[in-house]
């Protein structure tokens, strides 16, 4: 990878994304439509980004350990540590620097949000959180966003729930799910590490098929 693909902060995103440098060579852009733009960045220690700003709110998801040190315009300084897989609110925010301060490669997927949160609440009574609290556990929750942690044991499954909002589904490992749909058709859904994808309101079941455990992270867009 050449020099100038190792200029960008994890947090480059918007105004970073031209600022800092032509992000398209260090850069995979899984998801961009009128609700969000997901990018998966892969960044290297020990490089300062330029002074540049983010104008909108964002998820972050720490796919690895890891520290960043943040410069801002005014002289104030700041340290952010997170652990592996970590899910993180980044509110929009003024002029600063970064840089990774540990010594591996740090991946992020970051989650640009395009629309102010409309505060919209999950009503069903299937919801995920109320009828299966052992795999679906809440993150955090704002009024743009409702972040989950969902892990399935070997072979575990999830009785009939409603996802009522838009969300963006990140997969941790390699996973094979069984989804029964509310009507009864069954689809056999293969995943890969790192796949994100974007999904809609949906009503169904689901089982882990495989040997191992399955973890995702599911981010619910409240607008």
């Amino acid at each position: 990878m050449r020099n100038t693909n190792l200029c960008l902060s994890l947090l480059g995103l918007s105004v970073a994304v031209t600022a800092v440098l032509s992000a398209e060579e260090i850069i995979k852009r899984p998801i961009d439509n009128e609700d969000v733009r997901v990018l998966d960045v892969v960044v290297q220690p020990h490089e300062k980004t330029k002074m540049h700003e983010h104008k909108a709110n964002r998820v972050m998801i720490y796919r690895n350990a890891g520290a960043q040190n943040f410069e801002y315009s005014g002289g104030r300084r700041a340290v952010l540590q997170f652990h592996d897989n970590e899910v993180k609110w980044s509110p929009m925010e003024g002029l600063h620097a970064a840089e990774v301060s540990t010594p591996k490669p740090v991946n992020i997927v970051e989650i640009e949000l395009k629309k102010p949160g409309a505060g919209k609440t999950v009503t069903s009574l299937l919801d995920p959180l109320k009828v299966d609290p052992k795999h679906y556990k809440l993150e955090f929750e704002n009024d743009q966003v409702r972040v989950l942690h969902v892990t399935f044991g070997p072979h575990e499954g999830t009785p009939l729930h409603e996802h009522q909002l838009k969300r963006i589904i990140l997969y941790l490992n390699d996973s094979r799910t069984r989804v029964t749909a509310a009507d009864g058709t069954v689809d056999e859904t293969p995943h890969k590490a790192g796949d994100i994808v974007a999904g809609g309101p949906a009503r169904h079941s689901e089982i882990n098929t495989t040997d191992h455990k399955v973890e995702v992270i599911v981010t619910e867009l409240k607008y």
